[in-house]
């Protein structure tokens, strides 16, 4: 497994089958030898949590079990969320604070990040705006508890 820790300038982890994932960054794309799980996991741990914990963190918070954001480290609010299972293969993870706004349809949509990339899943729009949604809720409870 390759290890990459996910920063401020990542915009996307594209799940690309059981050994390879794609990182989308604000000013270069790539592909790592991991799964985007492995990859999420490998975050977590690095900015000193873990993926179970996270996700456990989430669940309390939130009170749904399933496609659950992440805050993979929170003093600088990066917050991702899953396009679907985070365990399948295929599954996407975005990052919530550089997402501008979303395009889309019924059956596919297109993520604008703010510093102007875009990226084309097959996913309704409805879906997720209801993802990005639920990742500015954790946000948002998340900031009243430390109020």
């Amino acid at each position: 497994m390759e290890k990459y820790e996910i920063g401020k300038n990542t915009l996307a982890v594209i799940g690309m089958g059981r050994k390879t994932a794609k990182i989308i960054e604000s000013d270069s794309d790539f592909i790592v030898n991991s799964m985007a799980y492995e990859v999420m996991d490998h975050s977590c741990c690095y900015y000193g949590s873990s993926y179970s914990g996270r996700t456990e963190g989430s669940r309390e918070i939130l009170k749904c079990e399933y496609k659950l954001p992440i805050i993979i480290e929170e003093t600088r609010e990066i917050i991702f969320f899953p396009t679907q299972s985070p365990y399948t293969d295929a599954c996407i993870w975005l990052s919530l604070e550089n997402i501008d706004h979303i395009e889309g349809n019924e059956k596919n949509c297109t993520i604008i990040f703010k510093n102007g990339k875009t990226l084309t899943i097959f996913k309704s729009k409805d879906s997720i705006e209801n993802q990005l949604y639920r990742a500015t809720r954790l946000k948002y409870l998340i900031s009243e508890r430390k109020k």
